[in-house]
């Protein structure tokens, strides 16, 4: 079963994650990064690719693109806020 993050693994695992450009969101327990790439076609590319990931783990992100940008939000709706779920979907995506 899927569980908010309590505030001790927060800390522990979204430090990595904002050295990496992730960011917490203000207006709701969230994060999100803007990923850039060379092109269109390589953003589409990544983004196929973290869609993959997302569908494998039921885990599905907001996200917007615009040209060469893929804006990413995460957070686990059926617990209200972030859950390890996010955590490894953005590690993924870092990956990628």
């Amino acid at each position: 079963m899927t569980e908010i993050l309590s505030t001790a693994a927060r800390d522990a695992m979204l430090g990595p994650l904002l050295d990496s450009g992730w960011s917490v969101l203000e207006d709701r327990d969230a994060i999100s990064k803007t990923f850039t790439f060379e092109n269109f076609v390589e953003a589409f590319g990544w983004m196929t690719q973290a869609a993959i990931w997302a569908e494998k783990w039921n885990h599905h992100p907001e996200w917007c693109n615009t040209y060469n940008k893929v804006t990413v939000v995460l957070t686990t709706h059926d617990v209200g806020g972030l859950s390890a779920q996010d955590v490894k979907l953005a590690r993924k995506m870092n990956s990628l």
